[in-house]
């Protein structure tokens, strides 16, 4: 084959390839089919969607993801049909986001989605991080020793826990284990919320993620200290409070009697008053209504530590509350904010 037949064919062939592979970036508008893949979990190292073309399309002539709310990200190229969404920016752990995945589009020069439908991705929680932050900003009864320097105090690092309060009694230091179903951690997360006029769900939403990253950028600390309640069903039946890890009150209590027992085991405070009318059903069936009961604080389903007059004290006699003397019940109500845990053993 001579030199000009060689280029000749040479020339050819290219047309044919450019006719197999149409360019949609000049020229009149095209309509482009669009296959979107999305994550259900976004995390900075892994995209957020993938798109899937029905013809080669080149990334930098796409427009902006759009999500509610805004995430910033930059769209990549990983095939001549196919491109993916990355996070540009830092992610809130637990936010949700609402993206709008495009089927259809039109290209001339640059793209325009055409038709988008929204798909759901949210962003996990980080149960190490987050009992970091609540450990340096007191709410745990243990601290948080770095074991590299922090350039910022938001800043997730490697360290150590350590018991804050020695005294405490080992009921409390068996149940602690790192991550949210731990109810050292879910009691301190109630505290956190309930100081920050947050809904005190124990549970790690993107407003708490919020609120938790400010204060520790500022320093607001837990401004109460550590309380736990013991109540012990040994006769005779007593609740102890400790207050930054030393015992500081007793006082003989009563609890559920057997067919309406109190719950072994430990629960936070999830909602507090200082008096309330009490109202229930007997274990006869009839129902009772008990107004001006003082200085609750419930901690299992209708169980609560309030007070409630008796001739006599420390042994089984209420419906599954702890009742104590009216003296007693006032004095402890003020160490027992939501999430407060109480340990009935």
């Amino acid at each position: 084959m001579t030199r000009f037949l060689r280029t000749t064919a040479v020339l050819a062939l290219g047309l044919i390839t450019s006719g197999l592979a149409p360019s949609v970036n000049a020229g009149a508008a095209s309509a482009v089919r669009v296959t979107s893949t999305v994550t259900t979990s976004i995390t900075a190292t892994m995209p957020v969607i993938r798109l899937s073309f029905s013809v080669p399309v080149r990334a930098s002539a796409l427009p902006a993801l759009t999500t509610k709310p805004a995430l910033a990200t930059i769209w990549q190229q990983i095939g001549p049909r196919e491109v993916q969404a990355v996070v540009r920016s830092k992610l809130t752990p637990s936010m949700s986001y609402a993206i709008d995945a495009p089927s259809a589009m039109k290209c001339a020069g640059h793209c325009t989605f055409t038709t988008t439908h929204p798909l759901l991705s949210s962003v996990a929680s980080n149960a190490e991080w987050e009992v970091q932050l609540l450990a340096e900003l007191k709410y745990l009864p243990l601290t948080f020793t770095p074991s590299v320097a922090q350039s910022d105090p938001t800043q997730q690092v490697p360290g150590a826990y350590s018991w804050a309060y020695p005294n405490l009694p080992a009921v409390l230091s068996s149940l602690w284990r790192g991550g949210p179903d731990n109810v050292i951690v879910r009691g301190a997360l109630m505290k956190f919320q309930s100081d920050n006029d947050l809904p005190t769900t124990g549970v790690l939403d993107a407003p708490t993620w919020n609120d938790l990253l400010g204060a520790a950028q500022s320093g607001t600390v837990d401004p109460d200290p550590y309380n736990y309640v013991v109540v012990s069903e040994a006769s005779h039946e007593r609740l102890t409070l400790y207050v930054a890890g030393t015992a500081t009150f007793h006082s003989l209590v009563n609890t559920g009697i057997s067919v309406a027992p109190t719950a072994l085991g430990t629960y936070p405070v999830y909602v507090r008053y200082s008096s309330q009318t009490m109202t229930g059903t007997n274990p006869d069936g009839s129902h009772y209504s008990d107004p001006g009961i003082p200085w609750i604080s419930y901690f299992n389903g209708g169980d609560a530590l309030h007070g409630f007059i008796r001739s006599t004290y420390g042994w089984p006699q209420s419906l599954g509350c702890v009742e104590m003397p009216y003296t007693s019940a006032k004095a402890v109500w003020p160490h027992t904010p939501i999430g407060t845990l109480v340990t009935v053993e």
